[in-house]
């Protein structure tokens, strides 16, 4: 445990030399990043994995503001300075993924390199997302479903593990199956786990040992997770002074085909653009066929190979 930014945070940690930071995504913790650990340890780095606020052991303020993109990117600034580092490496994946670009974006003199899984970096878009996501899906794109006060935190406490469960199969490769990826619409008066298929084994990548790791770290509940969506129409607010600026430090983009996330509105022309938008991209977006959205637990292997390449590059 350790106190940053006015909050505890729960870290796991291995390793020892230049200082990588590991940030998971929602609905995950620390855990989501096991296969990373003891490779890049080996490798001569120190690999530091918090749970983030609002998540796991980690402290879950009550405040829906606390848990603006200025107080994420503000929890990783603090833990790079309290374990005694004047730079790190920094990367995510999912939610961590904006946390991490944006943390190179707001603070490029802290970070050595960032790396973002499934999430593309961060291009201030003309209007709100919340707002645009609500009008082009009549208020059934799950971000909006997960803005609305308490209705998600109560679905998915009645039953937290079958929760996860659906969620980790829904969006592997598995889930997504081989035809078109469907956009994450919910009806808002069904919820999100009445129409999601609860499978009957689980993807050959995510054991029931992982799943009990993950159900264990949603014990204080999901409203913490879900108040990092709740803020995305501040975040845009809040990072106005930001408006086409670029994140200028060495970059790594890792996404897979079968992820949902890339295939969001507008997102794929995004990615075809990348390298001519950053400056410093090490190399084209690295597209992992047949990989879900768990990017770093489906495809451990290459993922860390693509890891250590850019880190390595950079020591």
């Amino acid at each position: 445990m350790v106190d940053v930014n006015g909050i505890r945070l729960h870290i796991a940690e291995e390793g020892s030399g230049p200082l990588v930071v590991l940030l998971h995504g929602f609905p995950e913790s620390w855990h989501s990043w096991q296969h990373q650990f003891g490779p890049l340890a080996a490798a001569g780095f120190h690999v530091v994995a918090p749970d983030q606020r609002g998540y796991g052991s980690s402290d879950h303020p009550a405040d829906v503001e606390a848990y603006s993109i200025f107080h994420l990117v503000g929890d990783v600034v603090a833990l790079i300075r309290e374990l005694g580092e004047e730079t790190a490496f920094v990367v995510g994946h999912d939610w961590g993924a904006p946390v991490a670009w944006h943390t190179a974006l707001f603070r490029p003199d802290l970070v050595r390199g960032v790396a973002g899984l499934s999430v593309p970096p961060p291009f201030r878009g003309e209007q709100p997302p919340l707002r645009t996501m609500d009008r082009r899906f009549g208020g059934h794109f799950y971000w909006n479903y997960f803005d609305r006060p308490g209705v998600a935190d109560a679905e998915f406490g009645r039953d937290p593990r079958t929760a996860l469960r659906k969620f980790f199969t829904m969006a592997s490769a598995e889930g997504a199956g081989t035809g078109e990826i469907r956009q994450p619409l919910v009806d808002p008066e069904r919820g999100w786990l009445a129409d999601m298929p609860d499978p009957e084994k689980l993807p050959q990548w995510f054991t029931e040992a992982d799943l009990d790791a993950l159900t264990e770290s949603f014990a204080h509940g999901f409203t913490g997770a879900l108040n990092w969506y709740r803020n995305l129409d501040r975040n845009w607010e809040l990072s106005a002074p930001w408006q086409g600026a670029v994140v200028t430090p060495p970059a790594l983009y890792v996404y897979g085909d079968r992820d949902l996330v890339p295939a969001f509105p507008g997102t794929p022309e995004l990615i075809e653009r990348l390298p001519a938008l950053m400056p410093n991209l090490v190399r084209e977006p690295l597209r992992l066929a047949g990989c879900g959205h768990w990017t770093q637990q489906e495809r451990p292997d290459e993922v860390n190979a693509a890891l250590l390449d850019f880190l390595t590059s950079l020591s």
